[in-house]
């Protein structure tokens, strides 16, 4: 109790990272991305805190924490919420697969000084969605008395957070069959503090949530569902306009696919719309299918709306093993002509590539890459293992036919192999991973990237920055850009179970040659690259520079001069469809105009 006879309630809000190849928490002194799951129930708390729906009587403390960028104080939370007189619950949220252990391990401590856990985030929710029964490791957290919540927290989190505080939680909360709309909701957000813990400053809110698609890899369809569920334009405004009055201008819209946000266009607007009123540089970041330039005036609006960069679900070239994925929406023959109108409204693209299709060979694969480099305007590449995550349909069929995956979920990261393939050993497979990434981010390419750039009217020192995340992220710190950041962060004492604690004298000598023998070729990378940016910069040559992707796209003929539409049987027939549907169109509006 208070002086004043409320009683005091703690709620703690961790998001997990998760552990590198040696166990350790992989960790930053600045991350790179930010988490929506966090920023939502952070949202969401404050809400109901703000609208006593813990009752009047109840004074709410409320702390949050990303351990990408934060090292988690578990000994001063426990004593916090182990004072006379308070009630209080830690919440692991946004958990993914690979972040389970980490999780796990953290919720072990909690739950040794005798403090309720409860874990969420798509690997519960994912598991619950999909599986006949639960998993061992949720089988172990549960046995551990700690509580499991499946779905999402809109309209619901308040009657969790009263059955922590009144002592009666549940073992698991599963809203799955049961998500809730996105309209008038609480939005997400974070203090200017924290989110002055991520790289360039970037806040994240999902604009809405599910998508339409059938990918069989992805989890979002299994855990958001396929129904499209949107944020309005006003509560968009409310949350940007929140951010911009703490000096926060760099948003992440985090929708897996925001092109299919049926409301894209009235949010898209009014972003338009008030990055004219305020006069302020705010930029946006958004995820979209290979599809979206078909839709009337989305890529021009986006210009509008301050999206400066946008990441693409290419995932392949080869039509056989998008067809092997259910990504039916991805066809080969529009991927330049999309890439070509991002490029011509100056916003950088990014697009992901997964590797271990059933028909993929380290040979096909590495020539897939080649073909990539020179005939498609992509910007910034990204690489992934086909991985057979918890909540998706992969992982389903594969757990229903008792075919076997790797147990350890912390390496389902995306950049680890973990199961079997038909043609690949997990050897082969996992090295092409590997040499993906100098394939691509090799000296000569990162050159002809920054080329393009100048041609396109932009900045080559784009390239130069976006290169130094993504390769010198995998190159030096041997991490994927996506869980990567600025200045890696190693805790002798935070290593999972089950490894041995170093010793101080064997772990900080080595530690400081780890930084020395990172920082220094790092170092030396990024000044060779910037000599090379700038070169290309006081070139007069390079506004006349033109290759075979920046060719303009025409209707008829292209597919004569490029590989990637002749070097398999199914990128021919993709063309052949291609042109019977062009030639349909052309009838059609031939006919419509005799008929005027």
């Amino acid at each position: 109790m208070t002086a004043s006879g409320k009683r005091r309630f703690c709620i703690e809000l961790i998001k997990p990272s998760h552990y590198d190849d040696d166990g350790y928490v992989i960790q930053w002194a600045k991350a790179w991305v930010p988490s929506n799951t966090l920023s939502s129930l952070y949202g969401i708390t404050l809400d109901a805190i703000g609208r006593k729906l813990l009752g009047d009587d109840v004074e709410v403390a409320l702390n949050a924490y990303d351990e990408t960028n934060t090292i988690i104080p578990v000994r001063d939370i426990i004593a916090r919420l182990t004072e006379p007189g308070i009630a209080g619950i830690v919440c692991l949220v946004g958990v993914q697969s690979n972040q389970f252990p980490r999780a796990l391990d953290l919720a072990r401590r909690f739950r040794a000084a005798g403090l309720p856990v409860a874990i969420g985030g798509f690997h519960p929710s994912g598991c619950l969605a999909m599986l006949p029964k639960l998993p061992p490791d949720l089988q172990e957290a549960l046995d551990l008395g700690i509580t499991l919540y499946a779905g999402e927290g809109e309209g619901r989190l308040h009657e969790f957070y009263l059955d922590a505080l009144n002592g009666r939680l549940k073992p698991v909360y599963n809203y799955m069959s049961d998500l809730p709309g996105l309209d008038d909701q609480p939005t997400p957000y974070l203090p200017e503090a924290m989110v002055r813990r991520y790289g360039g400053s970037v806040a994240c809110f999902d604009a809405g949530r599910g998508c339409p698609f059938q990918c069989s890899f992805c989890t979002i369809i299994n855990v958001q569902g396929r129904k499209s569920r949107y944020r309005t334009a006003d509560d968009v405004e409310r949350l940007v306009r929140a951010n911009i009055a703490q000096g926060i201008v760099r948003f992440f819209i985090t929708d897996d696919n925001f092109a299919r946000n049926k409301n894209w266009e009235a949010i898209f607007d009014r972003l338009g719309d008030l990055k004219e009123e305020t006069g302020l540089p705010f930029s946006i970041i958004i995820q979209v299918d290979t599809l979206c330039h078909k839709i009337k005036d989305f890529i021009p609006k986006a210009k509008r709306a301050g999206v400066a960069r946008v990441f693409i679900g290419l995932e392949n070239i080869n039509p056989d093993n998008l067809m092997a994925a259910k990504k039916r929406q991805n066809r080969i023959t529009e991927y330049r002509a999309m890439l070509q109108q991002w490029r011509a409204q100056q916003i950088l693209t990014y697009a992901g590539y997964i590797l271990g299709f059933p028909a993929d060979t380290p040979e096909k694969i590495a020539h897939d890459i080649e073909v990539i480099k020179r005939e498609l305007p992509i910007d910034i590449l990204e690489f992934f293992c086909l991985t057979p995550l918890p909540g998706s349909e992969d992982h389903k069929t594969l757990a229903l036919k008792g075919v076997p995956m790797d147990p350890d979920m912390n390496i389902y990261d995306l950049e680890h192999v973990c199961t079997g393939h038909p043609l690949m050993s997990k050897a082969e497979w996992q090295g092409i991973y590997d040499k993906a990434w100098e394939l691509y981010y090799s000296e000569d390419h990162l050159e002809t990237l920054m080329k393009r750039m100048v041609v396109s009217g932009n900045k080559p020192e784009r390239i130069w920055a976006h290169a130094l995340q993504f390769a010198g992220c995998i190159r030096y710190e041997k991490v994927h850009p996506l869980q990567g950041g600025y200045f890696r962060r190693k805790v002798r004492t935070e290593r999972r179970s089950g490894l041995p604690l170093e010793s101080p004298l064997i772990f900080y000598p080595r530690r400081a040659w780890e930084i020395a023998s990172t920082y220094g070729p790092f170092a030396w990378f990024a000044l060779r690259l910037w000599m090379k940016c700038q070169r290309i910069k006081r070139d007069p040559a390079a506004k006349s520079y033109t290759d075979l992707a920046l060719t303009p796209v025409t209707d008829h003929g292209e597919d004569e001069h490029l590989e990637m539409f002749a070097h398999t049987e199914a990128a021919q027939a993709a063309v052949a469809k291609a042109h019977r549907e062009a030639e349909a169109r052309a009838k059609h509006h031939k006919a419509v105009s005799a008929a005027e």
